[in-house]
């Protein structure tokens, strides 16, 4: 039987190795503690390099690093999303993790004081698991999306690479925040764009040179005025994990500029073609959903975790789950938690608390799993 298969015991098990799970290594490293990272892809970064061609990091490499290793860009460059990419796999290199290739975890269960992990062939029991898969894993779109005319080309975002995938014809762009923004300038070259939804505007560019005061600024006020320690982060936490970020690097009037018509919100499907809220009939060859992720955690076979889209924590400490941790989750502590550049704060945090629990379990021995 598979589950009488011999298991690897560790301490710590990673899901996910990408930006959050690599500072999560990092920050156990630092405790004297040890992990595994189980990897779903071949490489690490590989999240990063499928996504669209011409994507670029938002924020300057100075902002955009995780802890103990800068990017080797200089400060105020854009990595694009394949130089990202391999710098995580540079630093996942450069201090030695464990990471576990082709190791997509399909359960986690419970025995005793342990748990059980199955990603592929890795087997592992494990006192403690931290789920890194980060706050974008299942692409959200509106139910009426498959009332949609079989002739209308439409993907989520996160399927989109280049207009070479399209249609000829007009395109939709749903969702107005940061990749809607980007993927209708671009598509704006090619084809005739409708964008629809809404977001905050950044208030500068991030390659103007006020930049260099305001985005820092910004990042500190992310990650330490604006958390769930304080009202205003409390008020905050809600809009901010359920709406648009802030547009950074384009703005409404380069969207003008280029053409693009913005039209009001998409209300459901008419005759198989989308229509607005007044009422409006789009004859578009092409939709992209630009509607954002939802978690995933439905793989988990722990009560904490049954019929809801976040567990119950406490900056990340699953609360009825003892040894379970979550990191990279939108505003889990701060507005910054789910940042490239805020993302260590949280590991250090959750480094710490495993530390003291594997020091408290070692002077108190306790059952393990046969």
């Amino acid at each position: 039987m598979h589950d009488a298969m011999p298991r690897e015991a560790v301490e710590t098990v990673i899901i996910g190795g990408g930006q959050a799970g690599l500072a999560m290594a990092y920050e156990l490293q630092r405790q004297g503690r040890s992990s595994v990272i189980l990897e779903a892809h071949g490489r690490v970064g590989e999240s990063w390099r499928q996504r669209w061609d011409s994507l670029s990091l938002f924020t300057p490499a100075r902002l955009s690093h995780l802890p103990g290793m800068k990017q080797p860009r200089p400060d105020w460059a854009f990595a694009t999303k394949d130089e990202f990419a391999d710098y995580l796999e540079a630093y996942a290199e450069h201090f030695g993790f464990d990471v576990r290739y082709h190791a997509r975890t399909e359960r986690i269960s419970r025995r005793g004081d342990r748990y059980l992990v199955d990603a592929g062939d890795e087997r592992l029991v494990a006192e403690q698991v931290v789920l890194a898969t980060g706050a974008y894993q299942e692409p959200k779109v509106p139910v009426f999306a498959t009332d949609l005319s079989a002739e209308v080309r439409q993907m989520h975002s996160s399927a989109y690479r280049s207009q070479r995938q399209l249609e000829p014809g007009a395109v939709l762009v749903v969702g107005a925040g940061n990749s809607g923004a980007e993927i209708a300038l671009e598509l704006a070259a090619s084809h005739a764009v409708y964008l629809s939804g809404t977001a905050p505007v950044f208030p500068v560019r991030p390659t103007s040179p006020a930049a260099r005061i305001v985005m820092p600024m910004f990042l500190f006020a992310a990650t330490r005025l604006l958390n769930t320690s304080t009202p205003m982060g409390r008020r905050m936490r809600p809009q901010a994990q359920n709406h648009a970020a802030p547009l950074i690097r384009t703005k409404p009037a380069d969207l003008r500029r280029a053409g693009v018509e913005r039209v009001a919100r998409i209300a459901g499907v008419a005759d198989g073609l989308p229509v607005t809220e007044d009422g409006r009939r789009l004859d578009v060859a092409n939709v992209i959903w630009c509607t954002g992720y939802r978690s995933d955690f439905s793989w988990i076979d722990l009560p904490a975790f049954a019929g809801v889209e976040e567990p119950a924590h406490d900056r990340g400490v699953v609360r009825d789950e003892p040894g379970v941790y979550l990191i990279g989750q939108r505003f889990q502590y701060a507005l910054a938690s789910s940042f490239i550049g805020g993302v260590g704060r949280d590991a250090r945090f959750i480094a710490k608390q495993i530390a003291r629990r594997v020091e408290q379990r070692e002077a108190a021995p306790v059952a393990t799993v046969a």
